[in-house]
């Protein structure tokens, strides 16, 4: 236990020499602030990765069920703020994966898998918006930055393992245990906190553009059925019902934001009957 306090001391050392701070906490604030890449840089990547996604997956057919994520796309679009310098694009794929995605420079991706989850516009709009928030935040950037810095302070430690003498197999032992130690106290936190921050953008979001807000709270509270194989503290991803209640507490405001809109939709229209069958989760491993 002694050897791997040590190592885990060394480890906050390593990164604290990195990033010039002295604890994990302060690196999550330091990476969340800095971006090492443009944004001009992030919009490209996030073009050829759309590029990528669209030719190895199947687009969706159906008609009603693309006009549907072509016009919630284009409503949030309307009032994103600086929405006016993405080229935006919403593509519905057919697929039973339970996923969304915005990229950088507003390339969205909806799988029909998480439709029937949805059920409405409204929950649409609520999923769609906190994957754009994800992008107007440029979480992606600051992860691979994150990434950067923790790979920079793991070659610090094995440089300063090797010079008190440790040998190679204890050095790479050191590393893997240290590794897991900072996924856990770096990498997972600063993942939640994107995902409770995109949450709430989304969340404004949605309720600007005409749609009642507390269909966010629903979709949560419906996708918590699916379960967890984890608890929300070891997920990279805030669990449902912690979401739901993280939302419940912004509905105040949501709702004023839903009320001062221009145009209110309520639920919208619902998701095409055929798509209302939710995908069974996948069995676990054994």
């Amino acid at each position: 236990m002694r050897i791997f306090a040590s190592f885990t001391a060394i480890l906050t050392i390593a990164i604290a020499m990195v990033v010039g701070f002295t604890s994990c906490g302060s690196v999550q604030r330091y990476a969340d602030k800095v971006n090492i890449y443009g944004e001009g840089e992030e919009n490209q990547m996030g073009v050829d990765a759309y590029k990528e996604v669209l030719a190895s997956e199947k687009r969706c057919t159906d008609a009603e069920a693309n006009a549907m994520i072509e016009r919630v796309g284009k409503r949030l679009a309307a009032i994103v703020p600086g929405g006016d310098k993405f080229a935006w694009e919403f593509t519905l794929l057919e697929s039973e994966q339970i996923n969304a995605f915005c990229l950088p420079g507003g390339k969205v991706a909806f799988y029909t898998g998480i439709l029937a989850y949805c059920q409405n516009e409204a929950a649409v709009a609520a999923v769609m918006g906190h994957e754009i928030g994800h992008a107007v935040a440029r979480h992606g950037g600051k992860r691979m930055t994150q990434g950067v810095i923790l790979n920079g302070a793991t070659a610090t430690l094995g440089e300063v393992l090797k010079a008190k003498g440790y040998s190679d197999s204890t050095t790479n032992l050191s590393l893997a245990a240290a590794g897991g130690l900072a996924n856990v106290g770096v990498v997972l936190p600063f993942s939640r906190g994107h995902e409770l921050e995109a949450d709430s953008m989304g969340l404004e979001y949605m309720a600007k553009a005409g749609y009642d807000p507390q269909e966010a709270v629903a979709f949560w509270q419906r996708f918590a059925a699916l379960g967890s194989s984890g608890p929300a503290f070891m997920s990279t991803h805030p669990q449902s019902e912690d979401r739901a209640k993280e939302l419940g507490k912004q509905m105040p405001k949501a709702t004023e934001q839903y009320t001062a809109s221009a145009q209110k939709y309520g639920l919208g229209a619902k998701v095409p009957a055929k798509y209302l069958t939710a995908p069974k989760p996948a069995a676990p491993a054994k």
